[in-house]
């Protein structure tokens, strides 16, 4: 679906998009991975740069058969010589055993999301987070070629709390108060916060060398023909539908490139440890609708939000700038959310022109 020549899309973010999806080779094989949740939004831009960088590549979906869900992932480059998809169920024990036995390392982004319309939050996002990360880790243990295993986890493990000082940048030391989370229904965080910290729990008991990525709201090219709930909520702003950015309040940002980045560079560098903050910016979403108004003036954006109460935060990226790792802006992740979304239809590029600002936000990188 991407890979149509180095077409120009909505202006020069365009062609940058496309840059983005022609990015070079590296051919030599570094071996053996396992991502888990392969078809998804972040799970398909990790594979397309694992290929791109020699791996071998074995990843799970629940239904290796579906075209149409993971048509995407076959056509990428190299996927023909160096992708293998296996059937792997979060519910299932032992249904990711095939999937990691003889891979160096297992990247986990396989999780569930909240529904629209669920009735069993509990049921639905909080056990199968939790049960699904240990029943991957458990396949693990019992792979004796394994040396690392990456587990994407979120920011909002740790930024759901009340009782920090909003003078002091947030960092890997912080944890989201569980407390906190079910009384107010955070849901997801609550999930987030429990899965990573079982997984801890259970890599420091078995000795399993695992490390968190952590990042914030992820923006950017879609692979998946299919929106996922990130991609269609910043679809539905681009369009003029403010409820689900407003609630947002104050929040992080970051390009799935970024985000795919530093799943690899966590996993190859040796002395990385632990869990690492993955966010370029953080902003109100006020400031937000500000710039992304201007930004695309044909868009129905509005220049500004209802204010909610939200506790203001920065997160500080330090450990992961020290690593050499450096973030996109805000600007490029929603230029290139936008040129991608107009590459699959969704938005027509008479209503995308952008008009080039200096950016008015710091990066955290």
């Amino acid at each position: 679906m991407y890979m149509q020549g180095e077409r120009v899309i909505c202006g020069s973010f365009g062609t940058r998009f496309q840059q983005i999806l022609h990015m070079d080779r590296i051919p030599d094989s570094k071996g053996k991975v396992c991502v888990t949740g392969a078809a998804g939004f972040l799970a398909s831009w990790l594979i397309k740069r694992l290929l791109l960088s020699g791996y071998h590549v074995t990843g799970t979906v629940r239904d290796p058969g579906n075209e149409k869900k993971v048509g995407h992932l076959r056509r990428l480059e190299g996927a023909k010589e160096r992708l293998r998809l296996v059937r792997g169920d979060l519910m299932v024990e032992g249904s990711f055993e095939e999937a990691v036995m003889g891979c160096d390392g297992v990247f986990h982004t396989a999780s569930p999301v909240l529904g629209r319309s669920t009735t069993d939050p509990k049921g639905e996002i909080l056990q199968p987070a939790i049960n699904g990360t240990l029943n991957v880790l458990r396949s693990c243990r019992k792979n004796p070629s394994l040396k690392r295993v990456i587990l994407t986890s979120s920011s909002s493990t740790v930024r759901a709390r009340d009782d920090f000082d909003p003078r002091v940048p947030l960092d890997e030391s912080s944890w989201s108060s569980v407390e906190l989370c079910e009384r107010l229904k955070i849901w997801y965080a609550l999930s987030k916060t429990l899965a990573e910290r079982a997984a801890w729990e259970f890599c420091k008991e078995y000795k399993i060398d695992l490390v968190t990525v952590l990042p914030s709201f992820v923006i950017g090219p879609s692979l998946p023909p299919d929106l996922c709930s990130t991609a269609a909520d910043v679809l539905g702003l681009l369009k003029g539908e403010t409820e689900k950015f407003k609630w947002h309040g104050r929040m992080g940002y970051v390009h799935i490139d970024d985000v795919a980045l530093c799943h690899i560079l966590v996993y190859e560098r040796e002395n990385a440890k632990g869990r690492y903050l993955c966010s370029s910016t953080v902003v109100d979403n006020d400031e937000l609708a500000s710039i992304l108004a201007a930004r695309y003036p044909s868009l129905p954006i509005p220049k500004r939000f209802e204010k909610v109460d939200r506790p203001y935060y920065e997160l500080d990226t330090s450990k992961l700038k020290g690593l050499g790792l450096k973030l996109r802006s805000v600007e490029e992740m929603f230029d290139d959310c936008v040129a991608s979304l107009t590459e699959q239809g969704y938005l027509t590029a008479t209503t995308t022109t952008t008009t080039t600002t200096t950016s008015m936000l710091e990066t955290t990188d």
